[in-house]
């Protein structure tokens, strides 16, 4: 499972460094969680989920980033924003991007600010 969450995560910054963002971080660890992407674009620093679903019957991948799902990424975003003090009066945003479907045929789904920290 981890292999194919690599390969979502691959594309996922390909498409995003081709949208203009810059690759900061890529998997970034903490005991509440991790975050895929940390990208900056035009000056805000952006923290990205990456998400892959192959069949819907448990909702699509947006569905699984729930409100669990977000606190804990908003405690690693605060943590790896006080491991790079530089950033640290940045704005920031979270965004999700989704992959629905088998992995030849996903389509990449772009949600811009897809919830806030507070």
């Amino acid at each position: 499972m981890r292999a194919a969450g690599a390969v979502f995560e691959q594309r996922a910054c390909d498409e995003l460094r081709r949208a203009g963002l810059t690759l900061l971080a890529r998997n970034y660890t903490t005991r509440y969680g991790e975050l895929d992407l940390v990208m900056l674009d035009r000056g805000m620093v952006v923290f990205v989920e990456v998400r892959h679903r192959l069949s819907r019957s448990r909702g699509d991948a947006a569905a699984s980033v729930n409100c669990s799902k977000q606190a804990k990424l908003i405690q690693t975003a605060a943590l790896w924003l006080a491991s790079h003090p530089s950033y640290a009066n940045h704005t920031c945003r979270f965004d999700v991007v989704t992959y629905d479907g088998p992995a030849d045929q996903a389509i990449m789904t772009w949600w811009k600010q897809a919830f806030d920290a507070g």
